[in-house]
């Protein structure tokens, strides 16, 4: 740089620092180089190791960093003589424009040139001065800089001026910052510590101090591992060190420790950051401490609240999702073990699991016993071995297994709890608990419409916190919600109960008898989880060796579908009585289910809407004719039947299915077809074969291949069927009824036509006794003869046209008399002075049963004999 004037230099060359020169000398020691004249001889520092190891170095950056600072020269002559490289960047004056210049005329404004050359020349007389003045920097930005101008001497003894300038705004900025980060650092309530780039600490305001019980000062150049344990000092000497390497924050750090002045472990939460300078040198790393001792005893709270709220929310979206006690005992030890407790086990008395109205020994809340017989339904553990709550604590023997009986002692916690409805808690010393793993146990009674259906044993193992009051008010929530759905199941229980035992006396017993019929029927009602329905089939006999084969199911469950049920079927079996088409009998059958709701006068519109849903049904009515073979179908809605011929695939009959019982409005077709002998005919209900899971054509396509497969017997065949085609395990009611046909030899069937004549009555004498005889059933011929002679007499006077005689053997004697007249035989008291009239009160009187019905052509009155035991 050029200079101009006398230099301000000491001689040495300023670039050179002591450290360029070499360690510094003992004053005794002589130079190797000759002093030049004048030199002055300045005092050497003391070369102590600690000062030494000082000289020299030095870490990048300074103050030069932060603040814009510019140094330059005046001569005595009022001139500027140097100029630094940092006042031509400071000034935006090259040196070259500088160097010589008036400073007072080249920066100043005219009006303050006289001012300050008085001012420069009691400078250069030796007086400082310091001053603000505006400037303009290299950037052409306004600016203020304060200018300190310090008197010098030079070798000559001539006066000269060393200026400092000094960016005022950035100065004053700098000072703002540090004054907000003085105020922050020193008046924040949470602590903050700063860490050197060798991880001491340099500084810490008064919270973090007070947080550890020490003074500030006293923490200055300790080490993480002088303040916390050692896992946790390695742990936050690792976290500084990744902060310090990436730059990367970390941010709420948990670390454990002790302060000596305060009882107890507390917990801290730190967040750290890198320290950089303006040319982003790191300079260390700051942390931000907060004790949360009391925000993590909180957190802890309400974890548990939370915990304790997804438990009982758990418990009602998944306790009672079926109406079975077991499995409803089961779902609440699903809930509670492991995520409440690691053992537990639900007794109810036994009364409950009988569904009796009043359970165990009647234990309402208020009694004073406490006692009855218990069983143990359900059970679960998480411990290594089965641990199985012992019924009996106090007994040291073998413990309560499920399905196993007891009952506690009277002075035991148990008996205590059933005893007044209110949970008892065993916790430490006081549980008398036999299993050196238990530690705490709760015992909540079940109680449900302030009735007490059992209890629960809840206890945690070694390790497990012991049950606190909350525990306890939890678990009384979550057992109170399981014996609500295990009272509704209990209920449930009965009243399925009861609708079963009232359907099955409502259906035929065994497998009833029929001519010309091997008949093999099943009932299956749904599983105790799912109401009864109204499935029900009959075996009806008809005079002539005809039965009538019904299957029906009225749409809807429980209790009053089966009643319902029973009316119909009794209806059926009065229709049947009366010897109509089974069109007829599907129509008046379908009048009888419109009005089953009449009753029900005060019913608003729900309740119409109830019996609409309750009392609709469907139905097949078919009659056999075991002489003829041939089968009338009607079909009220029903599924159609099925026909299996020997050496052929099952087929479903053509029948047209007509509208349900109880819609109205439209008559119901019949359909008449002779089956095979050995055929197998049979009807069923839709639970057979069709399911929530399972469409119905694929219900009766496997149906049809199930039939189609070998011949079994026909009982055999029945169980089959409900193996293999119940598929949803008791979702509904099913309802079977198998017939295989067998037909009747040829020789029990006799049959003559004889005209209408008086004649024609000894005729029907003559064939009649001569078929009995031919076929050994000489016993019957005189009763017969008898018989036949007053029905032929009968058609002969009050029918007309021929008398159609026929004779019937199967497991009876059936004698009919058939003529074209219309009018019904009706049996009448005859008095003392009557001719006649008393034919009919003969056939009552010998005959096991008699009757008549219509046929298309007039009608048949018949009788019934039973066979002698030889025949």
């Amino acid at each position: 740089m050029p200079t101009h004037g006398a230099s301000l230099g000491s001689g040495t060359d300023p670039g050179l620092t002591d450290h360029d020169r070499g360690p510094a000398r003992a004053p005794a020691e002589q130079s190797a180089f000759p002093r030049p004249s004048g030199e002055i001889r300045l005092p050497v520092l003391a070369a102590d190791p600690e000062s030494v190891e000082h000289w020299g170095h030095g870490e990048p950056g300074s103050i030069y960093d932060y603040i814009r600072v510019a140094a330059f020269a005046i001569g005595p002559d009022g001139l500027i003589s140097q100029w630094s490289d940092r006042a031509a960047e400071f000034f935006g004056v090259p040196a070259e424009e500088a160097v010589g210049c008036d400073p007072i005329t080249t920066f100043a404004p005219r009006e303050l040139w006289l001012r300050g050359r008085e001012r420069m020349t009691e400078i250069l007389a030796g007086q400082e001065w310091v001053g603000t003045a505006p400037y303009r920097d290299s950037d052409g930005r306004d600016s203020i800089a304060e200018l300190y101008l310090m008197p010098a001497r030079g070798e000559d003894g001539r006066g000269g001026v060393v200026c400092m300038a000094v960016d005022m705004r950035k100065l004053r900025r700098i000072e703002t910052d540090l004054a907000a980060s003085e105020a922050v650092f020193g008046q924040a309530p949470t602590g903050f510590v700063l860490f050197d780039r060798d991880f001491t600490v340099q500084r810490v305001n008064e919270s973090f101090a007070e947080g550890l019980g020490m003074e500030p000062d006293d923490l200055h150049g300790l080490t993480i591992a002088d303040l916390v344990p050692r896992p946790e000092a390695e742990r936050l000497q690792q976290a500084l060190h990744a902060v310090m390497t990436t730059g990367d924050p970390v941010v709420d750090l948990r670390f454990n420790g002790s302060v000596p002045a305060r009882p107890g472990r507390r917990r801290w939460s730190i967040s750290l950051y890198r320290l950089l300078s303006t040319n982003n040198r790191p300079m260390g790393v700051a942390g931000q401490v907060i004790d949360v001792t009391g925000r993590q005893r909180a957190e802890r709270e309400a974890a548990s609240a939370r915990r304790s709220l997804a438990l009982l929310n758990e418990a009602g979206a998944h306790i009672g999702s079926t109406l079975d006690l077991e499995t409803t005992a089961k779902e609440l030890l699903d809930v509670t073990v492991p995520g409440f407790c690691d053992v537990a086990a639900v007794d109810l008395y036994t009364g409950v699991l009988a569904a009796d109205t009043d359970p165990g020994l009647g234990l309402q809340l208020g009694r004073a016993d406490g006692a009855g017989e218990l069983r143990r339904v359900a059970s679960a553990s998480t411990l290594a071995h089965t641990a199985m709550l012992h019924p009996e604590p106090q007994h040291q023997g073998p413990r309560a297994e499920i399905g196993g009986t007891f009952c506690y002692p009277p002075r035991s916690p148990y008996a205590k709890a059933l005893r007044t409805g209110r949970s008892v808690t065993l916790t430490g010393p006081g549980n008398p608990d036999p299993d050196p793993m238990i530690h705490s146990t709760v015992i909540v009674p079940m109680v449900a419409r302030d009735t007490v259906l059992g209890l629960v044993q809840l206890s945690r193992a070694k390790g497990s916190e012991p049950f606190d009051a909350r525990d306890v008010a939890i678990a009384t929530e979550l057992v109170a919600r399981a014996a609500v759905c295990i009272d509704n199941a209990r209920l449930y229980r009965r009243e399925h109960e009861r609708a079963l035992i009232l359907q099955r006396s409502l259906l035929p017993p065994g497998n009833p008898a029929a001519s010309g019929l091997e008949i093999a029927c099943r009932y299956r009602p749904g599983s105790s989880g799912t109401e009864i329905g109204g499935d029900w089939f009959d075996v009806i006999q008809l005079p002539g060796n005809r039965t009538a084969l019904v299957i029906g199911d009225v749409m809807g469950r429980g209790l009053r579908a089966a009643v319902a049920m029973g009316q119909l079927r009794t209806a059926v079996r009065t229709l049947a009585m009366l010897d109509l088409d089974p069109a007829e009998v599907l129509t008046a059958l379908d009048e009888i289910a419109s009005g089953l709701g009449d009753g029900d006068s005060n019913a608003g519109e729900a309740d119409d809407s109830d019996r609409v849903e309750l009392y609709l049904a469907t139905c097949v009515y078919a009659v056999y004719d075991a002489v003829t073979r041939r089968c009338t179908f009607a079909n009220a809605g029903h599924l159609p039947p099925v026909l299996v011929i020997p050496g052929d695939e099952a087929l479903m009959l053509d029948v047209p299915p007509g509208l349900p019982l109880g819609v109205g409005g439209e008559p119901f077709e019949e359909v008449t077809m002779e089956i095979p002998d050995g055929a197998l005919l049979g009807l069923y209900t839709d639970g057979l074969v069709e399911s929530r899971k399972h469409q119905l054509e694929e219900g009766l396509s496997a149906l049809r291949a199930t039939l189609s497969g070998p011949p079994r017997p026909l009982e055999n065949l029945c169980d089959h069927l409900l193996t293999a085609l119940d598929p949803h395990h008791g979702e509904d009611d099913i309802a079977l009824l198998m017939a295989r046909v067998h037909a009747l030899p040829e020789d029990a069937v006799g049959d003559w036509t004889l005209p209408s004549e008086p004649t024609s009555v000894a005729r029907a004498r003559e064939l009649a006794c001569a078929w009995l005889l031919s076929r050994g059933l000489d016993d019957l011929i005189d009763t017969t003869e008898l018989l036949v002679s007053e029905l032929a007499t009968n058609a002969l006077r009050h029918g007309r046209g021929d008398i159609r005689l026929r004779l019937l053997r199967d497991t009876t004697l059936v004698c009919e008399v058939w003529d074209n007249g219309y009018a019904q035989p009706r049996q009448r008291r005859a008095r003392d002075t009557d001719e006649g009239g008393r034919g009919l009160q003969l056939v009552s009187l010998l005959a096991d049963r008699w009757g008549s019905r219509r046929t298309p052509t007039g009608k048949t009155v018949w009788f019934e004999l039973g066979l002698p035991r030889n025949a």
